[in-house]
């Protein structure tokens, strides 16, 4: 299942987040993943959750974005939810362009019962797509 967070920058999408991901991982049994484009929230997750950079990757599209989804699933079959913030932050793009990869990502999560909780930085309200609709939580 997919679920997105989409507000303005400066909202508190990313603490909301990390309070979220601090409090499920009490009560999970496989592995919690959580990307970011930068190091800023490491230091504030619980230690059981796997922190990942990707300003390391140097990822420039959706194609990548997935292929790296893909690697970090390849590698730990015992992932249960991955936490991405800010999406338009580690990939350059429009949302509106992310049809094909929440499509993507709906059958990874289908496939290996994954749970994926997304920050989105935008005006929801007015620019939001069609396609995502179904995934704001």
């Amino acid at each position: 299942m997919i679920h997105v967070f989409c507000s303005e920058r400066g909202a508190g999408k990313t603490k909301a987040l990390i309070q979220m991901a601090n409090e499920k991982v009490k009560d999970v049994k496989g592995t919690f993943v959580y990307i970011d484009d930068d190091k800023g929230p490491m230091f504030e997750l619980d230690s059981r959750i796997r922190f990942i950079t990707t300003e390391d990757f140097k990822l420039k599209d959706y194609d990548e974005f997935y292929g790296f989804l893909c690697g970090i699933l390849s590698e730990d079959y015992d992932i249960e939810t991955i936490f991405i913030d800010g999406l338009l932050n580690i990939v350059s793009g429009d949302i509106k362009d992310a049809a094909h990869l929440f499509l993507k990502m709906e059958k990874l999560a289908h496939n290996y019962s994954l749970e994926f909780y997304i920050n989105v930085n935008g005006e929801c309200e007015e620019e939001m797509p069609e396609f995502l609709k179904k995934y704001v939580a």
